[in-house]
């Protein structure tokens, strides 16, 4: 059981504005795991102003690059002694499977933060160049001002670090509004945030619900939000912030395509696509959904997934011998099992799983790992993001076919191509309208740039490109002459 008392309001930790709480419910046993206080409007406006403060009169935005790092270094190194316990309260909060919570959620935060470090090392601060009337322009980065970070819960300390490590290395302000399903982690955060020693208002960290998270959208006070949510989130929050001009990137939604060539090595193809498809149980933006088999090598393709889907381990997320945990909330596993039975009625065929409870699971909020056949891509289990561990394979006629229905989405996160010619996966890579692909494997890359495109987003984060959003370019022209 773990209780929080405080919020971490400008560097300290502090009384919130109201007694209400948030209890935070095993996704696995249905049972009470802890609890932190619910943040309130006032809370994220006292929040806002010693962002503000600190920004407009503090020390953080005008150290050098070095200080910045070696206190962004202070708070890695500080993480990294918690990796243990963090994945152990990842699977107790939100039902990532332990075997995930290890390596996708504490240990990509930590490679995540090691990157940014590197790359804050290699940045230009301040360029100066030829000027086109004969004198020279100094170009400088100088930071965008107060951030608001705004995160969702499937891994909440990875899109953090998304964020957090380049606005600090930017030197910005932060103000974080972690969701309600995944308070405990957020307020453990901030504990590492506060042995880190950063300076007084430099980051806050305030657990609550989405009209706080609007509060802070629309808060006169912060100059930029960033956000990883939605599609549909992402669009309200675009709105508001184009309102007032506020600068704003969004990581939305995906729906993603595994592109599986016929000269495809069957086998580690879909030994990879365990997991590139089922991350996180399926909860993840990033998961090839969408399986693109020709119709020569369909009915193969689906046995192979289907086998290896069916033989899925599924239970206690703690149990590091099991694949697939539970999915986050009760609404959750009602949504997945709503698609499941959506999937049916559209006239797709179900291989294996269906809306039960997996075998040997008598409470939690399961959902069995799931395997449709026979989809068209014009179905809504093709066209929406599920969120869980359900896969529909959707035959293609010849390659251009394979690229066409790739590209027959509103999104575009994600995506792979299989292959044993490399040189023609990256020819057909190419065709593909998605921010990141792979070649025989889906890995996000944190020294290169992560996105979408279309309805899947809007800017870039990680590689110095992720860097770019937290500041503002100044061009000061010397005297000519």
């Amino acid at each position: 059981m773990r209780e929080y008392k405080e919020l971490y309001i400008g560097g300290q930790w502090v009384a919130a504005a109201t007694d209400n709480r948030i209890e935070v419910i095993s996704p696995h046993s249905e049972q009470r795991v802890g609890s932190t206080p619910e943040a309130t409007t006032e809370d994220v406006d006292r929040a806002v102003a010693a962002a503000r403060q600190a920004f407009d009169t503090g020390a953080w935005p005008r150290t050098s690059p070095d200080e910045r790092l070696a206190a962004v270094r202070r708070f890695a190194d500080a993480y990294n002694a918690r990796q243990a316990e963090l994945a152990e309260l990842f699977s107790t909060e939100m039902g990532s499977p332990l075997w995930f919570s290890q390596v996708g959620q504490v240990g990509a935060t930590s490679m995540a933060l090691a990157d940014f470090l590197g790359i804050g090392e290699k940045v230009a601060w301040e360029d100066r160049r030829p000027g086109s009337f004969g004198a020279d322009v100094v170009v400088r980065k100088e930071p965008v001002g107060v951030v608001g970070v705004i995160t969702p819960w499937n891994v909440p300390h990875f899109v953090t670090m998304a964020k957090l490590a380049p606005a600090l290395i930017a030197g910005c302000t932060v103000v974080l509004k972690p969701p309600p399903e995944a308070p405990l982690s957020a307020l453990a955060l901030a504990e590492i945030l506060d042995e880190a020693g950063l300076p007084e208002g430099v980051v806050s960290v305030v657990p609550a619900g989405r009209e706080v998270g609007e509060h802070l959208v629309t808060h006169p006070g912060v100059d930029k939000i960033a956000f990883t949510g939605s599609t549909a989130a992402g669009r309200r929050i675009a709105s508001l912030c184009g309102q007032d001009l506020r600068r704003v990137t969004l990581e939305l939604g995906g729906k993603s395509a595994a592109i599986v060539l016929d000269d495809a090595d069957l086998a580690q193809t879909v030994q990879q696509l365990q997991m590139a498809s089922l991350l996180n149980s399926g909860q993840a933006c990033i998961a090839q959904t969408r399986i693109l088999a020709s119709r020569k090598r369909y009915d193969d393709v689906v046995e192979a997934l289907a086998t290896m889907v069916g033989g899925l381990t599924v239970g206690d997320p703690m149990d590091v011998t099991n694949y697939i945990g539970p999915m986050v909330a009760k609404r959750q596993q009602d949504r997945v099992r709503d698609y499941i039975g959506l999937g049916e009625s559209e006239g797709a065929r179900l291989v294996v799983g269906g809306s039960g409870m997996p075998d040997g699971v008598d409470t939690g909020w399961y959902i069995k790992p799931t395997v449709f056949a026979d989809v068209d891509n014009n179905m809504r289990i093709a066209r929406e993001e599920i969120f869980g561990p359900v896969l529909a394979v959707i035959p293609y006629d010849d390659e251009d076919d394979a690229v066409r229905i790739a590209n027959d989405s509103e999104y575009g996160l994600a995506g792979s191509v299989w292959t044993s010619d490399v040189d023609h996966g990256l020819d057909v890579a190419r065709r593909v309208r998605t921010g990141t692909l792979g070649i025989n494997q889906y890995l996000m890359n944190f020294t290169a740039p992560f996105g979408g495109f279309k309805a899947s987003g809007v800017g870039r984060e990680f590689g110095p490109e992720g860097i770019e959003p937290y500041v503002e370019l100044k061009s000061v022209a010397l005297p000519i002459g």
